[in-house]
């Protein structure tokens, strides 16, 4: 059947944890009363500003939820701020364990599974995509992006594993191309992730191809917007190495996600698809018309209680805030989480690196003065990434802090939350700042 798959704008991300990624009080976060409670409990009395702003947006029924998590180092659990319901029509309370659709923020869980093999010697940083898809041997790029697919030239390199890692193979997106590659994308089912079972005014009626497989096959038959390496351009480059990762490890994708990820993380509550004994635990995505909540995904009868048709590693999974928060545990633990070792710290520090080639022009990008790893923004000691339904994560490897925003909604700039949320921090920081002089 065909789903609706939502061609979402996503230039709100050029402002993706602007000031010094999500944290913009640096090192004086080192300072703050979090305790060193084992358990999850509620921080609101620390940061006044951020337990304001996440109310102002629920008890104004703008959202049914925004909970924020803060965790320090190996900390056993993120502390919280903010709440809401997982729906506006049910009292049930959000809290660590409820499941939100992260979308992007599936990019660095993607990133680091290729990073894995990148350590094993299955794959190379620097190896050219087609000695794994022989499809992608000699790629066409289009003179102009927004042109006819038949004005091209060809590519003047290899697309390379470090390119698609980084968004700068010159590849197109389904949410960011224009004109008859758009069209393309959109006839050609190169869907990456999943909004509704229900048609959505405005937006195409996409039927997605029929498996990981005769996706990337179906790309590789296109042209490419850019040549390879000269530019940073969102893309659907992540998805692809779903494709990538199932040739070099011999396994399906997702199973080797959970293989190699969600199993050795403890992570009980990621996946593409979520069991129905677990749809209680899914909140309602919405969609905001005119400051206005409609449902756009129920969490009862979500898309994604359905199999995908294709496993989108760029924007396909569902997850909690206490699974992500024990993948960025991992991280920040440079690979071994609770004694248990996940991947090299070596993989890690390469991953959550700048690895965008030089040869990239990152001028006019949303990147621009910044840097991206594996599968998420790299800048300075921060990584991490957003989701198109409002969610965003980062990691701070000099604090030793880990933290997250959760909501849903679309599209993700209807509320200026993210610049909400890094004033209210800032607001919260000064304040303690003072507090700590006065004393």
């Amino acid at each position: 059947m065909p789903h609706h798959n939502l061609a979402l704008p996503v230039l709100s991300r050029r402002t993706l944890f602007r000031h010094s990624a999500l944290l913009a009080g640096g090192a004086a976060l080192t300072t703050l009363p979090f305790g060193r409670a084992l358990l999850a409990h509620d921080v609101s009395q620390n940061w006044p500003a951020v337990a304001a702003m996440a109310n102002k947006y629920v008890s104004a029924r703008k959202l049914a939820n925004l909970l924020l998590t803060f965790g320090w180092g190996q900390e056993d659990h993120a502390h919280t701020v903010g709440g809401g319901t997982l729906s506006l029509a049910k009292p049930t309370p959000v809290d660590e364990n409820s499941l939100y659709r992260i979308y992007s923020m599936s990019k660095p869980i993607t990133g680091m599974a290729v990073m894995i093999l990148i350590d094993e010697g299955k794959l190379g940083l620097d190896q050219p995509v087609h000695e794994i898809l022989p499809a992608f041997r000699n790629m066409q790029v289009l003179v102009n992006p927004e042109g006819p697919l038949e004005d091209t030239v060809p590519a003047n390199t290899p697309i390379t594993i470090r390119q698609l890692l980084t968004h700068t193979a010159g590849l197109g997106y389904q949410i960011v191309s224009k004109g008859p590659l758009q069209q393309a994308y959109n006839a050609a089912g190169l869907v990456g992730g999943r909004v509704s079972r229900m048609p959505i005014p405005g937006f195409p009626n996409v039927t997605p191809a029929p498996g990981l497989a005769v996706w990337a096959d179906r790309l590789a038959e296109l042209p490419l917007m850019y040549q390879p390496a000269t530019k940073w351009s969102y893309s659907c480059s992540i998805d692809l190495l779903g494709r990538v990762i199932e040739v070099a490890s011999g396994m399906e994708f997702e199973a080797f996600l959970k293989a190699r990820i969600f199993d050795p993380c403890g992570m009980t509550s990621t996946w593409m698809q979520v069991p129905q004994s677990e749809a209680h635990r899914l909140t309602d995505n919405y969609g905001i018309l005119a400051g206005n909540a409609f449902p756009l995904d129920p969490g009862v009868n979500s898309i994604y209680l359905d199999a995908p048709e294709v496993p989108a590693g760029g924007g396909g999974l569902v997850s909690s805030p206490r699974d992500y928060d024990r993948f960025q545990r991992m991280l920040l633990g440079y690979g071994t989480l609770d004694g248990k070792f996940v991947m090299s710290e070596n993989a890690v520090r390469v991953g959550t690196s700048n690895l965008v080639p030089a040869t990239v022009d990152l001028k006019g990008s949303w990147i621009e003065g910044e840097g991206h790893g594996a599968g998420g923004r790299a800048k300075g000691s921060t990584f991490g990434w957003g989701g198109a339904a409002g969610t965003l994560a980062a990691i701070d490897f000099d604090l030793g802090l880990r933290t997250a925003l959760w909501t849903q909604y679309m599209p993700s700039e209807a509320y200026p939350i993210r610049e909400e949320f890094l004033a209210a921090m800032e607001a919260d920081l000064s304040a303690l700042r003072a507090k700590k002089l006065a004393a």
